[in-house]
């Protein structure tokens, strides 16, 4: 399908989320959303993959480490989802290694939202309707 963009799309095809030490984020996502990423090597690229079916017109991305993908707390903000609850995900941060910088807030009837800076200095934020 090659639409674009509109009210019966995406606005995201894909993300990523830079990172410099694979294995520490790749074990840090894969410990707070409880989750196996799948690794793939590309020349001058390494990535892990959130879950994703390439059928299922869903969007996903992953991890991403090159010269090109750089770490930081500023820039884009992504919203991982976090359904049923985010405090479940919340919950798991601190121990996996990362830091919680906006707790489970309230959205009104668009659910919750809440940010953390992860093993590698990325702000990500969460998304829950519970």
């Amino acid at each position: 399908m090659n639409e674009k963009m509109s009210a019966q799309t995406n606005a995201i095809n894909w993300f990523e989320i830079p990172v410099t030490d694979m294995p520490r984020a790749k074990a840090f996502y894969e410990a707070i959303f409880e989750i196996k990423m799948e690794e793939m090597d590309m020349p001058d690229l390494k990535y892990a993959m959130f879950p994703f079916s390439p059928t299922a017109a869903k969007v996903s991305g992953g991890l991403a480490k090159s010269a090109i993908h750089k770490p930081g707390a500023s820039g884009s903000l992504v919203y991982l989802n976090a359904n049923p609850d985010l405090q479940l995900v919340l919950n798991r941060i601190e121990k996996a290694g990362g830091k919680i910088t906006m707790p489970k807030t309230s959205i009104g009837q668009n659910g919750f939202m809440a940010v953390f800076s992860d093993t590698e200095g990325n702000a990500i934020a969460l998304h829950s309707n519970g």
